[in-house]
């Protein structure tokens, strides 16, 4: 009977592992920071807001697919941010705050990231050292995020250009990797 108990409950363990690398695991940006100081990564940050039709779109259609999810997971820090989250952030030890405008407004640490250009969604890349490599505006499909994903990820970013990239970038290199 302990047998059979501990066998079930090994099958509900490795089930729910599997389960939890299919899906992005999405960070706070205090969580990542310390994560951050205890292995480096690069990091992936999804700016979206509560109302962009898009942003719910990319998170369905790219960020669920399993390939996509535990790619993420391998390579990034993934954090999810509201452009229009209302607390103070600190990060890289200056806090940034939400700055009210008419009925809505923006979060400083999005207009930061975006480089100004508060446009919805856009993924943005930062290097180990939380700079930002580069933000990447607009719906992506899984295509695309998994050719984006892999150039960040594998520095292809530091000396290829992207058009070269994408000519010799094979396209089954996740599920060669067996990501």
């Amino acid at each position: 009977m302990i047998r059979i108990i501990y066998i079930i409950a090994s099958i509900i363990i490795s089930v729910s592992v599997t389960h939890a690398q299919d899906e992005i695991q999405w960070l706070t940006w205090e969580e990542m920071q310390v994560m951050q100081k205890r292995e480096p990564r690069k990091v992936l940050v999804d700016v979206y807001t509560d109302w962009c039709g898009w942003c719910k779109r990319m998170d369905k259609n790219t960020f669920q697919k399993a390939d996509i999810a535990r790619y993420v997971n391998n390579n990034y820090y993934a954090v999810k941010f509201d452009a229009e989250y209302k607390d103070d952030i600190t990060f890289n030890g200056v806090s940034y705050s939400f700055v009210k405008s008419g009925r809505k407004g923006h979060h400083e640490l999005a207009a930061l990231i975006l480089k100004g250009r508060l446009s919805f969604p856009t993924v943005v890349f930062l290097d180990e050292g939380m700079s930002v490599i580069q933000p990447i505006p607009g719906y992506q499909d899984p295509k695309s995020m998994e050719l984006i994903v892999t150039y960040f990820a594998r520095d292809y970013y530091k000396d290829t250009p992207w058009k070269t990239y994408t000519t010799m970038y094979n396209s089954n290199l996740i599920h060669d990797a067996g990501f």
